[in-house]
């Protein structure tokens, strides 16, 4: 009796150890480890294909001394562009060197371009600081409601970039987003292709922005993936959306296919609750001839 009570507690704690063990394993590589997620669009507007890399809500984060881990990562991909979907700082910390020096070291692999999330907002309020002007003495192109014509691998295309929801135009009632419309029908009035880096993804995933705008393909973050992600569940939480969001990554299109949203769970966290199976991810985007 006493060898059969001994034999029920240790088969206890041997459960109780691997479940530590489990949390403990899945808590650390949501928070040190890197992955590579690879999408392909097509598109009869594109002529010559071309390679995007999209970093998205670093938040401070460091993976390896000076982020040495995730550059070489990203430059094993061969992009043609790198793009930054914003949060890159982390706006509880007046601290930008890390942001900066990533962007220094992204510039030796790909011309780099920055667009705007709400920590860069929040920071710039809450440091009196300009983050355009850092970020472009690192070497980056700011696009914050504004664009640029450029060539990537000889396919022409329109890059944007803008920090906010970008309703459909019937919603926008607000100063503030009447100001995102205005941006968006200059944007996507062009025969090129069209990238838009936009941070917040809700409108573009329930709010019918996909369809209303005319924009190819639009690359977002913000959501952390829902931050703890289920097994057949998805994201636990994640702004905007609430509790239990769904499968908050990957590739959302519009209701004929047409255009398509990008979204990435990102790389860093500022979420109270700690990213817990959720690897941090860079995202790969090919973009090819229909």
């Amino acid at each position: 009796m006493i060898c059969q009570k001994h034999k029920n507690q240790m088969v206890v704690i041997i459960i109780i150890l691997l479940i530590l063990t489990g949390i403990i394993t899945g808590l650390l590589r949501s928070k040190y480890a890197l992955s590579t997620s690879f999408y392909c669009i097509r598109s009869e507007k594109i002529e010559s294909a071309f390679r995007i890399l999209q970093i998205t809500d670093l938040h401070n984060s460091e993976f390896g001394e000076d982020n040495k881990r995730l550059v070489s990562l990203s430059s094993e991909q061969s992009p043609d562009l790198i793009l930054i979907t914003g949060d890159l700082v982390d706006y509880h910390s007046d601290d930008s060197g890390i942001a900066d020096s990533l962007i220094e070291n992204l510039t030796e692999i790909a011309p780099v371009y920055v667009s705007y999330g709400n920590h860069e907002v929040e920071y710039e309020e809450n440091y009196n600081a300009d983050l355009t002007e850092l970020y472009e003495a690192a070497g980056a192109v700011v696009l914050e409601k504004s664009y640029t014509d450029i060539s990537v691998n000889r396919q022409e295309i329109r890059l944007g970039g803008i920090y906010g929801y970008c309703l459909p135009d019937e919603l926008a009632t607000t100063e503030e987003r009447l100001q995102e419309s205005d941006f968006l029908y200059e944007f996507q009035d062009t025969d090129l292709y069209t990238v838009l880096m936009c941070h917040m993804p809700v409108c573009w995933m329930n709010q019918g922005s996909l369809d209303d705008w005319s924009v190819d393909c639009v690359l977002s973050g913000h959501v952390h993936g829902g931050q703890v992600i289920i097994p057949f569940i998805g994201g636990l939480y994640a702004p905007d959306l609430g509790w239990f969001p769904g499968k908050l990554e990957g590739l959302y299109y519009s209701s004929d296919g047409s255009k398509v949203m990008v979204l990435s769970r990102g790389l860093g966290s500022t979420e109270v609750i700690p990213r817990f199976n959720n690897i941090p991810e860079i995202v790969v985007v090919d973009f090819i001839p229909d």
